[in-house]
């Protein structure tokens, strides 16, 4: 998370359109994207039923889908794809949002998103220490896996074939059935 002292925040964006669009707040600033492809629904559909098969079902923790609003400070205000909670860590889950670090966040590119999922989410989620980001890329059949390192810093992983998570390392998807 920035330093950001000014700019939007969650007074402001519960005041947002209920358009069908993606509204976020980053840093205090408002972004808007279209609403996704149905391919792109596809992919994450098919990537929950995989992490809610093995993680909800198995009382390991809750798997949400967009629209879900992760409010990870005053000034940022997300719809990540895919968020997941631990059980742990179900304290942050609240009956209107999600407010506080999950354990997992997902994001699928989209033409409109690329530059925002690959840059400032991944800057925003770095600096807010999610411990875990998948940046799915559907076209290219791959998943880039980045996990916050001993410094804080994301690691980076591509994978083509199959992903372990590294917060449940009992948890994995065979990327075949995604795409």
């Amino acid at each position: 998370m920035s330093g950001t002292s000014t700019g939007l925040d969650y007074s402001h964006y519960v005041c947002f359109p209920d358009d069908g669009k993606r509204h976020e707040i980053m840093d205090g600033e408002h972004y808007v994207n279209p609403a996704p492809s149905t391919y792109h629904q596809t992919v994450s559909r098919r990537i929950q039923f995989e992490l809610y098969s093995q993680i909800e079902l198995q009382q390991l923790g809750q798997v949400f889908d967009a629209p879900v609003d992760l409010q990870l400070g005053n000034h940022n205000i997300v719809q990540p794809d895919i968020v997941v909670i631990l059980a742990e860590h179900q304290h942050i889950i609240t009956p209107t949002k999600i407010k506080g670090i999950p354990d997992l966040i997902i994001e699928i590119l989209s033409p409109s998103s690329i530059e925002i999922d690959q840059v400032l989410k991944r800057r925003l989620y770095e600096s807010a220490g999610v411990p875990e980001y998948w940046i799915v890329d559907p076209f290219e059949h791959a998943i880039t896996q980045l996990v916050r390192g001993s410094h804080g810093s994301y690691e980076s992983t591509m994978r083509h074939r199959q992903i372990e998570t590294s917060i449940l390392p009992s948890v994995s998807l065979d990327l075949s059935r995604v795409w």
